[in-house]
């Protein structure tokens, strides 16, 4: 078993750069500085490459009623994309940060060498309560997922946002 020093070294500058986003806020952090994927990524891409040739796509397996629609869930996109992504040494972390008036979602895509990509996008509470942050964090999961992954989806329920 190798010892990824540089990524550990990584890891705990990323620590140090999250607990400091976390005091002054994440829209005062400087974004282009921030570390968003290892110094190297040779072999994520390469696995995420393989992963990609195998992926289907997400089917719409929910239905929106307010739109008469159907689309492709979180749990949809999870079952179309974590078969192909754990087969190829892949996995994905996601976790949340409460800012003023919004929600941000992290989507971590980590290689079994320890090479790592990091996405980020915020979303706006359209309700500022439980509901209204658990939509978007769904939301914010379900497309954070998809891009990193690189996965199809519908995006037919994306006007629910709106009201």
């Amino acid at each position: 078993m190798s010892v990824d020093v540089k990524g550990i070294i990584q890891q705990k500058e990323d620590r140090k750069q999250e607990e400091k986003d976390l005091k002054t806020g994440w829209e005062s952090s400087d974004r282009r500085t921030e570390q968003w994927k290892s110094p190297e990524i040779d072999k994520l891409a390469a696995s995420l490459a393989k992963a990609q040739s195998e992926l289907e796509g997400a089917k719409k397996e929910s239905t929106n009623p307010f739109f008469k629609s159907s689309y492709a869930d979180l749990h949809a996109v999870i079952k179309a994309a974590f078969p192909f992504l754990s087969k190829n040494g892949l996995s994905v972390s996601q976790g949340n940060e409460i800012v003023p008036g919004a929600i941000c979602v992290t989507t971590l895509l980590m290689h079994s060498s320890g090479q790592w990509l990091r996405s980020k996008i915020k979303l706006p509470l359209s309700k500022v309560d439980a509901q209204g942050v658990g939509a978007a964090m769904t939301y914010g999961r379900r497309y954070g997922l998809s891009a990193i992954v690189g996965i199809a989806q519908f995006d037919d329920d994306a006007n629910s946002i709106r009201k």
